[in-house]
Parts: C-alpha cells; structure tokens; sequence
C-alpha cells in the first residue's frame, strides 16, 4: 500500500496591511489573530502539519508560541502565494499544499478539509479551491467578491469581479435564482510542484484586467477544481470586520 501523500496547510502573514496594519496580531480575546488561524487549521482531520510564512519577527514569534513553525520569507513578496512558494523552498517537505489566509480566525476546519480531498483522491488535479452559491443582488454586484463559472465537472471556467455569467432575458434581481451562481472563497490548495510552476508564471492580461491572481492558472491552460461548500468564514479586512469577529468568538466562549 502507497504511503498517502503529505499535506501541509502554510498561513502566509504580513504585516503591511494598507486597511488594517498589524493584522495578524490583532487581538481576539486574549490571542493574535494568526494564532486563532493556526488553531482552526490544526482541527482540520486531513492537514498534517501547519507552518507559518511571514516577514516579520513579531508574527513568527507569536506562531512560535503556538507551537507552530515560522518561516521568515521577504517582505518584497508580491501575494501571499508567493510567500508559501518562498516558505517552502526552505522547508522540503509535504506533497500537498494549502493556503490558508491568515486573516481568517473563524475559517472552519471541515472547510479546509472539503478543499483537501478532490486532490487527495484524484492524483491527476494540480490545483483546488472553494465556491459557495450567491443567494443575493448584493453579493452578485459586489466587486470586492469574485465570481466564477464552472463546467460541468466542476472545473473553473473564468473569475471575475463582475457578475457572470450573464443571465440576458430576466432582471438582474433574478439571476441568483435563475441559475447556478457561485462565489469564489480564496482558499487555494496545489501540489507542491505546481505551486511552484505557477510562482514562476507571468501575469497575463486577464489576471491584470481583474487583478485576480487565481486566473492565471487558467490563462496558462491549466485547470483548477472546485469544491461547492455551504460552510461559511469571515476575512478580517477592516476594523469593523475585527469587531464582529470578536464579538462572533466571544460568544462562542461563552
């Protein structure tokens, strides 16, 4: 019997937020932020192992407090993906890559997991992701939320910040109920040797036009499956995010 492949979930985290500076080490009743994420992964049944990939001391420090390994990467790094391909050029290990977002505290475990297992059991995918049915107008013309379409194997056929795909003959009201409409949630996992394949790509003009570095997977021709899940997080982005999610975790501890 063949040993199942390694699966290493890496948190990127910087301090250089433009919204919200310090993210990382934000605190959430009584820990920094990056510890609660460490936690969330570490429930997830199919993740083996959790690091941390950062430009800062005070982050690896606080990783480090939590029993997690941090690796320091440079601050000059353009994304978050390129930060882990950084981290983990130091570190030779794991089969399978997760990126998990640092400024997620609340991220369900279940959904790391549901992102895991297409890659776990199809050894042909070279890269997954999550979406989640939009349910509203708001979310459908809301820029800030990427949308995509998938083929009918659950392949993504094209992201953006604009609502698609186009439903022409009803009002815009009706197209979340019109036909399957999905929002793109930025958890990202990659085999190892794709990962770097990708950090190695150029931009093309699609990425550039909608400044979403997920389509460049797709403008190179290759594929990336995605897993419909109805499990919710919230991304800490502004003040106000912070304050529901204490409020969110402080009634959990209640």
């Amino acid at each position: 019997m063949s040993t199942p492949p390694r699966v290493i979930a890496v948190i990127p985290a910087r301090m250089a937020s433009q919204r919200l500076p310090g993210k990382p080490l934000a605190d959430i009743c009584g820990q920094p932020m990056i510890v609660h994420v460490i936690h969330r992964t570490r429930k997830a049944s199919l993740i083996d192992e959790v690091l941390v990939a950062t430009d800062d001391a005070k982050i690896a420090a606080a990783a480090h407090s939590a029993g997690c390994r941090a690796i320091m990467t440079s601050s000059d790094l353009q994304s978050g993906t390129d930060r882990i391909a950084a981290a983990l050029r130091e570190y030779p290990h794991g089969e399978i890559i997760v990126n998990v977002q640092g400024d997620e505290p609340l991220i369900p475990p279940a959904m790391i997991d549901q992102a895991v297992r297409p890659l776990l059991d199809d050894q042909t995918l070279v890269a997954g992701t999550l979406v989640t049915p939009i349910t509203s107008k708001d979310e459908l013309l809301n820029p800030s939320l990427p949308k995509v379409v998938l083929d009918k194997n659950g392949f993504c056929l094209y992201f953006s910040r604009s609502p698609i795909p186009h439903v022409r003959d009803i009002p815009v009201e009706e197209w979340a109920q019109s036909t399957s409409m999905y929002r793109h949630i930025g958890l990202y996992v990659y085999r190892r040797e794709f990962l770097f394949t990708y950090t190695s790509l150029p931009q093309l003009p699609l990425e550039k036009a909608e400044k979403l570095e997920q389509l460049r997977v797709l403008e190179h021709g290759y594929k990336m499956k995605a897993t419909v899940t109805d499990l919710e997080s919230i991304s800490v982005d502004t003040p106000g995010d912070l304050e529901k999610v204490r409020a969110l975790m402080g009634s959990e501890q209640r």
